[in-house]
């Protein structure tokens, strides 16, 4: 049982944030302490490396989305972070990230991109000429697996 405020924190931030407008204000309140508190006990803990991220999972499915798939670019070092720009731009665009080492020694941008319904190929073309790429790789995921974090509390 966790004893500690930061203790107390870690516990409550490691579940699912709440979805309301403010959810470290309601996480504060079920650990006994401010809003301003649990903010900078998370603070702390992230400049300490206690915490090394602090992100949201998307559950497509739930959120409406159908397809997704993982899109692969390769892109010259000089124009990675301009193409990231780009991509991210995008709002189905929900994940962009630099991958070093390159997969397969070439693909060293990974976007995540979420489809209502249909074929993704117009999306991903509008993709590639933002970025002003022509070297890809689709891949298109055909399940959803369990998303869960490691509990420590």
């Amino acid at each position: 049982m966790p004893k500690t405020k930061e203790e107390r924190v870690l516990a409550a931030i490691q579940k699912d944030i709440p979805l309301v407008e403010r959810p470290f204000k309601k996480i504060a309140a079920a650990v006994g302490l401010e809003e301003t508190e649990v903010l900078g006990i998370i603070q702390r803990l992230l400049e300490k490396g206690v915490i090394r991220k602090f992100g949201g999972v998307l559950r497509h499915r739930q959120a409406g989305f159908k397809k997704n798939a993982m899109i692969l670019w390769a892109i010259p070092a000089e124009k990675t972070a301009d193409a990231g720009k780009a991509l991210s731009a995008f709002k189905e665009v929900t994940h962009c990230y630099e991958r070093i080492p390159p997969f397969e020694g070439r693909y060293n941008l990974f976007t995540m991109v979420h489809f209502p319904a249909g074929d993704p190929a117009d999306i991903v073309r509008r993709l590639s000429q933002a970025a002003g790429v022509t070297d890809y790789r689709v891949l298109e995921s055909r399940e959803e697996y369990k998303k869960s974090s490691m509990e420590y509390f």
